[in-house]
């Protein structure tokens, strides 16, 4: 069976601009495959968790009777060595969270990024009143 002779051109177009869609597309378009989709996945959630358990981590450290103290000791020390001196204080450590890095170099780091700790907020008497019945 015989192509008619305009058939080979447009198979070569096909072809062309297949490979041509799938450069462009991996390349430029976003596309990714699925081992990658997944990684990224991975790494979102484990960034999640993270920024999660940090701030449990910065409420913790907050709720400490010495927290103002500790804060300005936190700015003083090198950045670098910020996240040991919040481990060292225990504040990285939350009950049942297990399996999460990063935690205490995530937590140092909103925590530097704080001007003064927040003031603790009056509670309205409404509320006072509800709570002591």
């Amino acid at each position: 069976m015989q192509f008619p002779a305009w058939m080979k051109p447009a198979i070569y177009g096909v072809v062309v601009g297949g490979v041509a869609t799938i450069v462009i597309g991996f390349s430029w378009g976003g596309w990714v495959t699925g081992g990658t989709a997944r990684d990224m996945a991975d790494t979102s959630a484990q960034n999640a968790k993270t920024d999660l358990v940090a701030s449990l981590c910065v409420a913790k450290f907050e709720a400490a009777p010495d927290a103002q103290a500790e804060l300005v000791k936190l700015k003083k020390i090198d950045s670098w060595d910020q996240g040991d001196f919040v481990a060292k204080g225990g504040w990285s450590k939350i009950a049942g969270v297990k399996d999460v890095s990063g935690i205490a170099g995530a937590c140092a780091n909103d925590l530097a990024s704080l001007k003064q700790l927040p003031q603790p907020v009056a509670m309205h008497s409404a509320a006072k009143d509800a709570k002591k019945s």
